[in-house]
């Protein structure tokens, strides 16, 4: 019982600041555990994907740690939850259909480094969808 109640610690309460405004999807924290292509700052930028939201939503499917919470276009958002600890970062997508464009913020919902973790996720997804 303790061992299941100190992994739902982990996951944390989900952000109330989600969502697009303005065209743009919210900034990163100071903290190194978050990357948006709406950022100018080099340790949290990463670019956008060459893509649209269909094959953003095929690709979260298969991924087995992704659970999509919202899905209404142009905007997508997911939960991502780690196998060992069930740390839940959340990710956004943003579709810019004018441009071919899928701009993307992930964030981890706890703690302070993340490892490089959503940085690789976003290039994963990447490589996954872009042609």
């Amino acid at each position: 019982m303790i061992g299941l109640l100190s992994l739902l610690g982990c996951a944390g309460e989900r952000p109330t600041s989600l969502g697009a405004s303005d065209g743009q999807l919210g900034t990163c924290p100071d903290s190194p555990n978050c990357v948006s292509s709406f950022e100018s700052r080099d340790s949290h930028q990463i670019a956008p994907i060459r893509t649209n939201l269909a094959s953003i939503r095929q690709a979260l499917t298969s991924l087995p740690e992704s659970e999509i919470i919202s899905d209404q276009a142009p905007y997508i958002y997911a939960e991502f939850t780690s196998r060992l600890m069930g740390y839940v970062d959340d990710v956004e997508f943003l579709e810019d259909a004018s441009s071919g464009l899928v701009h993307v913020r992930s964030a981890s919902r706890l703690g302070h480094s993340d490892l490089g973790a959503n940085r690789k996720r976003i290039e994963a997804i990447r490589e996954m969808v872009e042609p």
